[in-house]
């Protein structure tokens, strides 16, 4: 799933290359991805781009029409540009390609999706804020105005397991499965440890853990075209997807906790006393 580092590098591509560019076409070929109907799709053709902005896992692009083009990728979704837009129709129901944008200088983009499970979502809208999801986010770990004191009010009160709050949109913006386990494993924190009931060593250790690992990943993601995102995302992660490998902290063995469409990974040594996690069903360490 994409999260806040490519889709931000996403963002700073699609800023760079598509501002002051007019877009000629929109065919839509996945009807249940599009989740608004005033302002039409068909009020996009004709437009300029005038940037690229994200909001959490959202890519809004705005035009000088004062219409954005807003999606979320989800969980199979991704965005493929070329610099010289194939000529073939797509067809609905055929294809993995829920959206193409064409542009005046022969470029374009599709939004695709892998994957029975359809959850990529577009919206034509006058503000980003008419996105539902966009307008219950919680605040952005790299916004200046993130800081300690702001990550400890949020964690206060809140008796939930800490990677439940960190991929909870509506507390914090932006993180998801992968980040969440990195920075736990940065932390040197359980993921089912209590958000309430730590201490204050514990969450200055969480926050630097947010912030260097979000600004490393985005600096990282910075200045890389969409198709090489995914697989920079991926040899950048020191726990997660690696179950079974070495930390490369400590050299145990990363595992990892199953749920119902994902894991979690972490390390037993570094994270929680060299206990190993039982299901989270359970609740519970092993003995």
């Amino acid at each position: 799933m994409p999260e806040m580092p490519e889709v931000q590098g996403l963002v700073n591509f699609l800023d760079g290359r598509l501002t002051g560019v007019r877009i000629d076409r929109v065919m839509l070929a996945g009807i249940a991805a599009l989740k608004t109907y005033d302002p039409p799709i068909d009020a996009l053709v004709g437009t300029t781009i005038t940037g690229a902005a994200r909001h959490g896992k959202f890519v809004d692009l705005s035009t000088d029409a004062g219409v954005h083009l807003v999606f979320h990728l989800a969980k199979a979704g991704w965005l493929r540009f070329t610099e010289t837009l194939p000529a073939t129709l797509i067809k609905p129901g055929k294809t993995p390609i829920a959206l193409r944008v064409a542009f005046g200088d022969g470029s374009g983009f599709d939004l695709t999706e892998a994957g029975t499970k359809k959850s990529l979502a577009i919206s034509v809208v006058r503000d980003p804020a008419e996105v539902p999801g966009i307008a219950r986010l919680g605040p952005d770990p790299l916004d200046p105005a993130f800081s300690r004191a702001t990550l400890a009010g949020l964690l206060s009160g809140r008796r939930t397991q800490i990677k439940g709050v960190l991929r909870d949109q509506s507390v914090v913006a932006g993180i998801g499965n992968a980040y969440s386990d990195e920075i736990l494993h940065a932390a040197k924190m359980s993921p089912y440890a209590l958000a309430a009931t730590l201490d204050d060593a514990e969450i200055d250790r969480l926050y630097a853990a947010v912030h260097d690992t979000l600004t490393d990943a985005v600096a990282t993601a910075s200045g890389k075209p969409p198709a090489e995102l995914k697989d920079a995302k991926r040899r950048g992660m020191a726990v997660h997807g690696r179950r079974g490998e070495a930390c490369p902290v400590c050299g145990d063995e990363v595992r990892s906790v199953f749920f119902a469409d994902n894991s979690l990974e972490y390390c037993p040594t570094c994270q929680t006393g060299g206990k190993i996690l039982a299901d989270r069903r359970l609740s519970r360490l092993l003995k």
